[in-house]
């Protein structure tokens, strides 16, 4: 159970083996006792004695249930008593406790109660329910009791004590997955939302048993050991064919609670997945909707038992029919949200929130807009034709860039001739001295098919090698138009890399790697990137020609962020000139026998990507260059 406190009371732990947290409870106790008493006392002598109407509330003040309950409940009690009454309120289980002192509670109670027991008592929600059932011999056995606002299983299988009734609702857990699957037939996994405390793991175990028919159909994941942010998070990562379940949000795993308006709302913003409930209260607060529990009118219903109770009348023959579900009804944003035809909705189903029609609402603001419309259809076809130029203007500067680019590309290639004729030198020699060492064998008799096998297989791979390093070098060189589609970045900067390999080994570069092992995609030409990584590259390798051997080296490293991936070349060069704010500006370059194009070229090729390209000078000496993508938008969602 948990602690009972006067709901403007501030709440203490209580725990037996922890006596200065007792000591404080009943210190709050004592402090609200004196609250409750004194103006009775100062009053007494005065005006005559009232009825007293102990209420007990299963929750703080934030559930939307029990709070709409409350205030119906108390308008009519008002209306209908003719005699003056007073409502004393308490919690039973305050915000955050998970366990809470029964005797401290019951001794206060009955101090409250000391001189005249309580006419009534009424019970709002099942724990309160439960508090009362297992103490009732201990807390004014001859008082009648209404119970309210409970669920039935809270009440059990045995029938009410001669001094008890109640207004009780009857919720069919099961229906609200029945509406899952006809409106999300591909529905596979359902996320729980009970919290924990003592509510939250009665609806568990009751849920586990109502659910088990579906156990070959719907995985179901339990929310009872996360915390608040724990739950938003996993419903913000949900799989696919998903809903949420919304049941009570209770206290959390590390303590705390939150209101239920405050809990729909961050779970509808947050989810990945529809969220549903069985409460009518929380249609328009972030649920989808299906039969739902309606109580309007539970409260005057209640009400009335409550007053035939006060005026005598037997709690025997007080009947109140449990309130059951009912007719489907569903939010029509929520629908829209989550892409729900309404054909999928069961018959006689009640759509609410829907957005009133254009023509009904705003027929003079739409005979309006018709002419704001007119005129400036009219500016448009005027502007028709300077976009026209405009969009012609823009395909040649892309054609220009390719251009610009081809020609960057075959000077490139060119300055890596000499790589490439090292490149393919190895495996033409590889060749050529497998062929020498067969026809000897052949000509002194001591070939076999195993040796030669494996010849044939050495000039097999050899020749392979040789092809590779000759195809990569004609994709380079190849002229053809932008074409952006889903790349591998971390792929580009490898063949990038290949390129120029030949180039790194000939002039003593060690060449540093540090590239993920998952794939990013970018959305992006492959041979227009590739040519900015060997153009970095390249310049890195050129700024290190007056550097020591063994102090030359070129670190590639590919760094994914939230939303973008970076590219940086860094040399152990000279560094960048003082001034180099000019640095990407055409014809402008430190080499002797530069265009001053490369640079040029390649902030246009990245720029044309969407992204950007910088450089700065080292701390610690040299420059680094870094080429910022963004992500690809698919592959960010997948």
């Amino acid at each position: 159970m948990q602690p009972a406190v006067n709901r403007d009371s501030k709440v203490c732990h209580h725990s037996a083996r922890v006596p200065v947290a007792e000591r404080r409870f009943r210190h709050a106790l004592a402090g609200i006792l004196l609250l409750v008493l004194l103006p009775q006392g100062a009053a007494a002598e005065t005006a005559p004695a009232v009825r007293k109407i102990l209420l007990l509330q299963s929750l703080d003040r934030g559930s939307m249930v029990f709070d709409k309950f409350t205030a119906d409940f108390r308008t009519v009690l008002q209306e209908r008593t003719r005699e003056p009454i007073t409502l004393v309120e308490f919690v039973v289980a305050p915000a955050g406790f998970t366990e809470a002192p029964g005797k401290p509670m019951l001794d206060f109670l009955q101090s409250i109660f000391a001189d005249q027991a309580p006419a009534l008592i009424v019970t709002v929600g099942g724990p309160a329910a439960a508090f009362v059932r297992s103490n009732r011999q201990h807390l004014f056995p001859k008082t009648p009791v209404l119970f309210s606002a409970v669920d039935q299983r809270y009440l059990g299988a045995a029938p009410l004590a001669e001094h008890e009734t109640s207004a009780a609702v009857a919720i069919d857990y099961t229906k609200v997955l029945d509406d899952i699957l006809q409106l999300l037939p591909d529905t596979r996994n359902v996320f729980v939302v009970t919290g924990t405390g003592p509510l939250s793991n009665f609806w568990y175990a009751e849920l586990q048993r109502n659910f088990e028919r579906y156990q070959n159909r719907l995985k179901f994941i339990w929310s009872g050991d996360l915390s608040y942010e724990q739950m938003l998070q996993r419903a913000a990562t949900l799989p696919r064919h998903s809903a949420i379940y919304y049941v009570s949000s209770g206290t959390f795993a590390t303590g705390g609670w939150q209101s239920e308006q405050r809990t729909l709302a961050d779970f509808s913003a947050r989810a990945n997945a529809p969220v549903f409930g069985a409460q009518g209260a929380w249609l328009g607060a972030g649920i989808v909707g299906g039969r739902l529990l309606d109580i309007e009118g539970l409260g005057a219903s209640a009400a009335d038992a409550a007053v035939r109770l006060l005026n005598g009348e037997s709690a025997a023959r007080i009947h109140i029919p449990a309130l059951s579900m009912a007719p489907p009804m569903f939010d029509a944003r929520e629908l829209t949200k989550w892409k729900i035809p309404e054909v999928r909705l069961p018959r006689q189903s009640v759509v609410q929130f829907q957005e009133p029609s254009l023509w009904g609402e705003y027929r003079a603001e739409v005979f309006t807009g018709i002419g704001v419309v007119v005129f400036e259809s009219l500016l448009i076809v005027g502007l028709l034709y300077e976009r026209r130029a405009r969009y012609r203007a823009e395909v040649e500067s892309r054609r220009n860039l390719a251009l610009a680019a081809d020609a960057n590309r075959r000077t490139m290639t060119s300055a890596l001739a000499g790589s490439m004729a090292h490149e393919l030198s190895q495996p033409l020699n590889s060749i050529l001295h497998n062929a020498e060492a067969a026809d000897m064998l052949i000509a002194s008799g001591r070939a076999t098919p195993e040796t030669l096998r494996e010849i044939v297989s050495d000039i097999r791979h050899a020749d392979v090698r040789a092809t590779e390093i000759i195809d990569r070098h004609r994709t380079m060189l190849r002229n053809h138009p932008m074409d952006q589609r889903p790349v591998d970045i971390h792929g580009v900067v490898r063949e990038g890399i290949a390129v120029v390999a030949s180039d790194t080994r000939a002039r003593h570069v060690r060449l540093d790697v540090d590239l993920p092992l998952y794939p990013c995609l970018v959305n992006g030409d492959q041979v227009l990137l590739q040519q900015v990584v060997v153009n970095l590259v390249m310049n890195a390798i050129d700024a290190m020609a007056d550097t020591p051997a063994d102090q030359r080296r070129v670190t590639v490293r590919n760094e994914v962020t939230t939303n973008s991936v970076t590219v940086s070349v860094r040399d152990e060069g000279s560094g960048l000139p003082a001034s180099d704010d000019k640095l990407f500006e055409p014809f402008v370059t430190t080499k002797t026998s530069g265009l001053g194009i490369g640079l040029t070229i390649a902030r246009t090729i990245v720029e044309a990507h969407h992204g950007r390209l910088d450089a700065r000078n080292n701390p610690d000496g040299g420059a680094t260059f870094v080429m910022t993508l963004p992500w690809y938008a698919a592959a960010a969602v997948n």
